[in-house]
């Protein structure tokens, strides 16, 4: 893999006002919100805005149509330019502004430009706001919205953006040094950050590392490099909130690979570099000298604990709206960013007791109901969990509830293993509720799967070509699956894969499931 481009240091533009006048090529319009915020947005101030894009107006026309739908857009300064790309549009223009989809390192028309910025870069460099920012391979979703739920809960005007798909170019203006902003960032945004010293969160949470995107980046180092970028800049009065859990994943770095490590988890790697304060989170109790928040037995009752100063450990989390152990890590962290934030213990617990999640992160949607069959009345429930996108979240997912689940997943591969999700899938990693049935969505990382699944007798139907195929086989076995079940069916849509091709994206391929069972099982 190519090494990663440093950009130059600080912003193309001196101030908001500099954008009036200036040429600017948005560079990826795409479907989910980013690119039409950033053609609002420099319109907005001023810019002559040109929009190139490889998709076609077809493709693209749902963000064509908004645009050109708004009278308060003016289109006299806008052209498009799609279905492929033009040098002169990039040569030419004062700033290209990145989709951070698109790879920096071999592409000649980032190259002919004179300065590229992100939408996430431009804000950074002209917001006050005090920010709190969440990467990591699972749970970034999830940490951000309960966190931008518990602070506005709590009074607080906070806003929430980056990759949970709502630009922060929407609210720049709304921001000040009062107005706390939860930014999720992925790896790709934060390796468009490299070098600009824009990035020096007050908080910032690094969920668990486990492998992602691994056809992109080639092997673990790279991959763990973008996300260190999320602490770099900060100073010794910010926050590194970091794992405390040790990780099997870290013997795939190159350090520990030569054996110079002597750390049991990403989160060692990260409290030896950062400039911040360090907390650990763990499922477990932490050594009375770690500051963090943990996880605990209390009378019976699993709750959460924060200790940001040594020997004075708060309960900040007990029972909750939302299934699974990660989702309590999850909560947790957002506990431990609203301490600092200076939220009560007592109002930080009754409030993320109230978060409903999010979409398509184990969202409960739908409830389909048998009837009597002599063993009681069963409720067939439900779950959107679409944005699992790595094996690990799927096996996770697939125990998140106090009984069995039927499991739908699979997908295609971004060279990922699937062997967590098929030890989970056939016990061997202590697994508490074994699924009551597995249907499978074909796909290239379906076929990795099934063959694990193969060599370990688990039995499985599929892979479909089509969820309304796989669903009106899943409604004939619901039946005898019900024989097997307690008082109710979680049926999770958990793909622990993408699925390119056969969906626009993880949101869309969410929204499809929900629709198609909405229609079959009615």
């Amino acid at each position: 893999m190519q090494e990663p481009h440093i950009y130059t240091k600080g912003c193309a533009f001196s101030s908001l006002s500099d954008i009036a006048g200036k040429k600017i090529t948005v560079m990826g319009l795409g479907l989910n919100g980013g690119g039409e915020s950033s053609v609002r947005f420099f319109l907005r101030h001023g810019a002559i805005v040109t929009v190139t894009d490889f998709k076609t107006r077809a493709e693209l026309l749902p963000t064509i149509q908004s645009l050109d739908s708004d009278p308060s857009v003016d289109k006299s300064r806008l052209t498009y330019v799609l279905g492929s790309h033009r040098m002169q549009d990039f040569a030419d223009a004062y700033c290209v502004i990145k989709n951070p989809g698109v790879r920096y390192e071999g592409n000649e028309f980032l190259a002919a430009a004179r300065a590229v910025e992100t939408d996430l870069s431009i804000f950074l460099r002209f917001t006050e706001a005090p920010v709190i920012a969440v990467t990591g391979s699972k749970g970034k979703s999830s940490t951000v919205s309960a966190i931008h739920y518990g602070l506005t809960q709590c009074g607080f005007n906070a806003f929430l953006g980056g990759n949970i798909t709502v630009s922060p170019l929407t609210f720049l203006e709304k921001t000040s040094r009062d107005t706390p902003v939860v930014l999720e960032l992925s790896s790709w945004q934060l390796r468009d950050l490299r070098g600009r010293g824009l990035l020096r969160p007050h908080i910032a949470v690094i969920t668990k590392i486990v492998p992602d995107h691994q056809n992109f980046y080639g092997g673990m180092d790279p991959y763990v490099d973008d996300k260190r970028l999320i602490y770099m800049d900060q100073s010794p009065s910010d926050y590194t909130i970091i794992d405390a859990d040790p990780d099997g994943y870290l013997k795939e770095s190159e350090a520990a690979r030569n054996g110079d490590t002597g750390f049991s988890s990403w989160g060692d790697l990260f409290a030896s570099e950062t400039k911040g304060k360090v907390l650990r989170y763990s499922k477990n109790p932490l050594d009375k000298d770690i500051p963090g928040a943990y996880q605990t037995q209390v009378n019976g009752e699993s709750v959460g604990m924060v200790r940001l100063e040594a020997g004075k450990d708060e309960r900040v989390m007990g029972s909750l709206f939302v299934p699974g152990e990660h989702n309590r890590i999850n909560v947790l962290n957002a506990a431990m960013v609203m301490r600092i934030m200076g939220a009560e213990p007592e109002r930080t617990e009754q409030v993320l007791g109230t978060w409903r999640g999010i979409p398509h992160r184990l969202e409960r949607f739908h409830e389909w109901g048998l009837s009597d069959d002599g063993h009681g009345k069963r409720d067939v429930i439900f779950y959107n969990d679409s944005a699992a996108t790595v094996p690990e979240a799927a096996a996770a997912a697939s125990q998140s509830f106090d009984t069995r689940v039927v499991l739908i997943c699979g997908g295609t591969d971004k060279e990922l293993d699937f062997l967590p999700l098929a030890r989970t899938l056939h016990g061997e990693c202590g697994t508490k509720f074994p699924p009551l049935g597995i249907y499978l969505v074909s796909g290239t990382g379906t076929d990795k799967l099934t063959g694990m699944l193969d060599e370990r007798g688990v039995e499985y139907e599929g892979p479909f070509d089509s969820l309304e195929v796989l669903l009106g086989v899943l409604k004939n076995d619901i039946g005898p699956l019900s024989q097997r079940a307690d008082a109710h069916i979680p049926v999770v849509f958990s793909p622990g894969a993408t699925s390119f091709g056969m969906f626009a994206n993880e949101f869309d391929r969410g929204n499809k499931f929900k629709s198609a069972v909405q229609n079959i099982f009615v």
